[in-house]
């Protein structure tokens, strides 16, 4: 049942990332951020979120020699 409550609109998605919601629609476009689409409307669950920015920031740092 937390997952139910987890979930973010691209709107709650925009104002957590601090991105644009083209950047977003962008990002589904190119299958790069974990989401669900339920009737219509795209969905994104707050845990899986933070493990892909985790996953990026991860690999950045690895890119950069940082880890």
């Amino acid at each position: 049942m937390n997952n139910i409550k987890s979930l973010m609109t691209i709107d709650d998605l925009k104002n957590y990332l601090k991105v644009s919601r083209r950047t977003i629609y962008d990002w589904l476009k190119h299958d790069k951020i974990p989401a669900l689409k339920l009737v219509g409307q795209w969905r994104f669950q707050k845990e899986k979120i933070d493990a892909w920015m985790e996953q990026k920031m991860s690999a950045k740092y690895q890119e950069k020699g940082v880890v």
